[in-house]
C-alpha cells in the first residue's frame, strides 16, 4: 500500500509563483509603479499650475486654522490642500486607466465575443441545413424501397 506524499513546501511555493493570477498581479504593481510618476508629472507640470493661477502653485499651502492663532507649526491647522492634491491624482488616475486601458479592452473583447458567437451560430446552421439534408435523403430512399417493393 501506497501513502500518498504531500508535496514539499517547495513544490508548493513553484505552484503559487505559476498561478497566473500572481504573475497579473506583479506585472500590474510593475505598471502601477511606473504609471504613478507620470500620473505625479501631469499633476505637478499641468494641474498645479492651473491651481496655481487661482492662488498657490503648490496645493500643500492650502490650509485652515481651528484655533485662534496658527504661526508656524503652532495651532490646529487642516491641511485640505494636501488632500485636494491626492484627491485630483487619484481622479486622474482612475479615468487615465479607464479611458485608455479598461474601456479599449472591454470594447476589443465585447467584439471578440460577437465573433465567436458569430462563429457558433454559423456552426449551428451549417448543421442543422446538414442534419436536414440527411433526412431528406433518408426519406427519399424510404421512398424509393417503398415504391420498389410496391412494384413487385
Amino acid at each position: 500500500m501506497s501513502e500518498k506524499k504531500e508535496p514539499s513546501i517547495l513544490q508548493g511555493f513553484k505552484a503559487f509563483l505559476m498561478r497566473g493570477n500572481v504573475v497579473d498581479l506583479a506585472v500590474a504593481v510593475v505598471i502601477g509603479a511606473a504609471f504613478t510618476n507620470i500620473v505625479n508629472a501631469v499633476v505637478k507640470g499641468i494641474i498645479n499650475p492651473v491651481v496655481g493661477a487661482i492662488g498657490t502653485k503648490n496645493l500643500d499651502h492650502y490650509s485652515s486654522c481651528l484655533s485662534s492663532s496658527c504661526k508656524g507649526e503652532e495651532g490646529i491647522q487642516i491641511l485640505w490642500g494636501s488632500v485636494l492634491g491626492a484627491t485630483l491624482s487619484f481622479v486622474i488616475t482612475a479615468a487615465v486607466v479607464y479611458f485608455l486601458m479598461v474601456l479599449p479592452m472591454a470594447k476589443y473583447l465585447a467584439r471578440q465575443e460577437a465573433r465567436r458567437k458569430a462563429k457558433e451560430g454559423t456552426q449551428e446552421i451549417i448543421e442543422v441545413t446538414e442534419l436536414e439534408v440527411l433526412k431528406e435523403i433518408r426519406d427519399a430512399l424510404v421512398a424509393q424501397r417503398g415504391s420498389g417493393h410496391d412494384r413487385r
